[in-house]
């Protein structure tokens, strides 16, 4: 289907009136003098209480991945979001809605109704932080059943898609355990990467409990996939159970690095950001203004520390930033675009008006690029700086699969206008996001502004409400949790409602904010210091919309009760004890985690293993065996993990055998120099740590060392693609075998062994990622 061609369908024409739309909202918003964040168009009918349990409505979730505040056109952007912005106008845009500060969490509370620290994830799920922070294991327990558990006793199917992460990663092997996938926590299919982040081209797929190639089609985008699969799931229960009701989770991998979309959608956007960030986002501001997002008296935050004054930059510079945010709004724009083929589809099976659509954006705009950016997304995360001269050499490819990129923090911030700082902290600009709520035969205000303080777990409890479903006490013979969500619902069709949510705790490694009857009291931690010396911030929210005027010294005794406050509820919700370093849960894995084992054994033919599953050899000493059996011109790849960014590989080529390790930076290669002899061959490879993130590495064949590098390894994640025995899947490793597809290897493996040694060094710097 393409959609941007049936212009017939009326789904296209309600877009296609967007901006009339658009301008009567910004005459309302106007009209109410801009001192209120309030409803930019009329409607005060009251809310009728919850649906007759007799009509069949769907839900939705719809969730964006590191897309700010400012990003969709009816927040205030520039970026053509035009499907998603006639999802608002003919909805509800929510202006003080709030979630955790990265994704695991914020998916949690979403799908549970209750805070993420209560059901074990306060963090996200690839770090394990021991017996010592039993809710920070990214474990969610039965106790908390998911929204798809309850509305499936409710006669509901439900349909999965796109990104998880809510698996401690872990568990992400093909052998599971699959109790905490998708499909063991109520879905009944479940399309996506379980992981969390994605490559667009050659992402890390899934289909129910099991590993499934990338689709063979030409042009292959990973957004588009999962929209095609969601409509074909709707389609197939459209056709044969149409009384019946749905439930659809769809999370996007945009706009989380990296950054990946075809060229045409950058080229929609040649030029448009040359005046810089500085320029962008006070344009953003004054839109949000006339839109009525933000009232008139609200102020933007300066410039963010460590963020150059795009003046100051050099003509280089300008130009590859510039692409650099091309790629991301034509990334948002791609995204849209799929949100209206779903949209469209869901008109034509006459599924739309009695669907309940809740969109998201999962937290804060991401300064994971750093000051310039990056286009590898493994030294992004990893906190190496790319050499800007090989970026702007190759800016062209930038969005496509060489360029897996993050764009540099100042266009992060602009995603975040008009707040302070950005994913990763409990700040506005971490924690406040934009939400959509579109329900036709639900809602008879349309295009209006809703300013009740809301909060992601209240989604799903206004989900049960609406639908009439109390939350089961028992389920599956185990007793339920309370759920802490509060119903926003009674503001559907009265913007003055009280929804009764008048406390909300948060807290990531250590950043704490806790909101009460219209104050918010947000902590500043200065690493390796005492909790308890922290600092804080007090903000009122009813005359401060972008939380920047501090008033701790002139309402001590209201900030010494938000703090009191913050420590009762981090105390009920299992916040606590306080942990300010994001990796503990990787460099120190506790021993009953699966990654802690001392030895693994791999056989051939065994699926692709995510790298978070994989055995763990940063900063440990360890060694891999390979036995192998040869005839002449045999070749291939014995064992891979990683893609073109970085990773190791083993391989056999015109008769040598070959090591790589890629960090990113540099490419170390150990060649054996001569041919191996025919027949049985044990392959070696002992590292041995010499200090943070460096080591010697030394390969052997049949005993005998063939040869050794120094090795600067990187020094918190190897890779976001996994590991393969035999071959080389999705990305090649090398560009030795680029040209050869998977490389499978044409000899016999007997097994993969990885042995380890206690580790000498610990990873020491406290860097966080996010």
């Amino acid at each position: 289907m393409n959609y941007r061609k049936k212009e017939e369908k009326s789904w296209k024409k309600y877009v296609g009136k967007f901006t009339k739309l658009s301008t009567l909202a910004l005459s309302a918003a106007l009209l109410l003098g801009g001192e209120t964040a309030g409803a930019a168009g009329g409607g005060n009918t009251d809310y009728s209480g919850a649906v007759d349990p007799d009509d069949k409505t769907n839900v939705m979730y719809i969730i964006l991945d590191d897309a700010g505040y400012s990003d969709l056109g009816s927040f205030g952007s520039e970026i053509d979001t035009q499907n998603i912005d006639a999802i608002a106008e003919n909805g509800l845009k929510y202006n003080n809605f709030h979630t955790s500060p990265v994704c695991s969490p914020t998916r949690a509370s979403l799908m549970t109704g209750r805070n993420n620290h209560a059901v074990g994830m306060g963090n996200v799920a690839n770090f394990d932080f021991g017996a010592n922070q039993p809710n920070s294991r990214a474990k969610i327990p039965e106790e908390a059943g998911f929204v798809s558990e309850v509305l499936g006793e409710n006669g509901y199917t439900n349909f999965g898609l796109g990104k998880w992460h809510m698996t401690p990663t872990v568990e992400l092997s093909p052998a599971g355990p699959y109790d905490r996938w998708p499909l063991g926590r109520g879905f009944h299919r479940y399309y996506g990467n379980l992981e969390d982040s994605s490559d667009q081209y050659r992402p890390e797929l899934y289909r129910d409990n099991s590993p499934v190639p990338v689709p063979d089609v030409d042009d292959y985008h990973y957004s588009e996939d999962i929209v095609e699969n969601g409509i074909q799931y709707i389609t197939d229960h459209a056709s044969l159970r149409p009384d019946d009701p749905f439930f659809m989770y769809l999370g996007f991998g945009a706009q989380h690095m990296p950054h990946q979309v075809p060229e045409e959608y950058i080229e929609m956007y040649e030029g448009q950001y040359d005046e810089g960030w500085d320029v962008i986002r006070e344009e953003r501001f004054e839109r949000q203004k006339e839109l009525g997002i933000l009232p008139e008296k609200a102020d933007l935050a300066p410039r963010a520390p460590g963020v150059p004054a795009w003046d100051d930059l050099n003509e280089e510079e300008q130009e590859l930033y510039a692409r650099f945010m091309e790629t991301y709004a034509g990334f948002l724009t791609h995204t849209d675009e799929q949100v209206g083929k779903l949209m469209e589809s869901l008109e034509d099976m006459g599924e739309l008006d009695n669907t309940l659509i809740m969109l998201i954006s999962d937290n804060g705009a991401s300064f994971s690029g750093g000051e310039q950016g990056s286009m590898n997304q493994a030294m992004a995360y990893n906190k190496v700086l790319q050499e800007f001269d090989h970026m702007y050499e190759n800016m062209d490819e930038i969005g496509g699969e060489r360029g897996g990129s993050d764009y540099p923090a100042g266009w992060a911030q602009v995603s975040n206008t008009p707040f302070e700082e950005f994913k990763g902290t409990t700040h506005a600009g971490g924690i406040r996001m934009p939400m959509i709520v579109h329900w036709p035969d639900g809602i008879e205000s349309k295009g209006e502004i809703r300013n009740q303080f809301t909060h992601v777990s209240d989604v799903t409890a206004t989900v049960y409400d609406v639908l009439n479903i109390d939350p089961p006490a028992y389920m599956n013979d185990t007793e339920q949790m309370e759920i802490t969500g509060v119903s926003f619902s009674e503001s559907f069709d009265d913007l003055d409602a009280f929804t009764g949510k008048d406390t909300q705790y948060f807290e990531h490694s250590g950043h704490r904010t806790i909101y009460h009857d219209g104050w918010k009291a947000v902590s500043v931690h200065e690493p390796g210091t005492d909790f308890a010396d922290d600092r804080w911030k007090l903000f009122d929210q009813s005359s401060d919309f972008s939380e920047l005027n501090d008033l701790a010294e002139e309402y001590p005794e209201v900030l010494d009760n938000l703090i009191d406050l913050w420590h009762v509820e981090a105390e009920k919700n299992g916040a606590l004890p306080l942990s300010e370093n994001f990796l503990d849960g990787l460099g120190n894995l506790p021993d009953d985690n699966l990654r802690a084992r001392e030895s693994f054994k791999f056989y051939p033919g065994m699926s692709h293993l995510s790298e978070s599953a994989s055995p763990l050899t940063l900063d440990r000493n360890y060694e891999i065996t390979i036995p192998i059996d040869i005839e002449e011109n045999d070749e291939g790849v014995l064992l891979a993990l990683g893609n073109r960014a970085s990773g190791y590989t083993f391989y056999i080529k015109d008769g040598e055998l070959h090591y790589e390790y890629n960090n990113g930076a540099e490419r170390y290669t150990i060649s054996s120099g001569t041919a191996l002899e025919e027949g049985a061959n044990e392959i070696r490879y002992n590292f041995q740590n010499t200090g943070d993130n460096q080591g010697k590495g030394t390969l052997y064949i049949n005993d005998g060392p063939v040869g050794e590098a120094d090795v600067e390894t990187l020094p918190f994640k190897i890779s976001f693609e996994g590991l393969d025995v035999g071959k080389d899947l999705l990305y090649p490793v090398s560009p030795a075998y680029e040209d050869k597809g998977e490389f499978e290897f044409t000899g016999d493996i007997e097994y993969v062994h990885y042995q380890f040694e206690e580790p000498e060094y610990i990873l020491s710097e406290e860097v966080d990622p996010y």
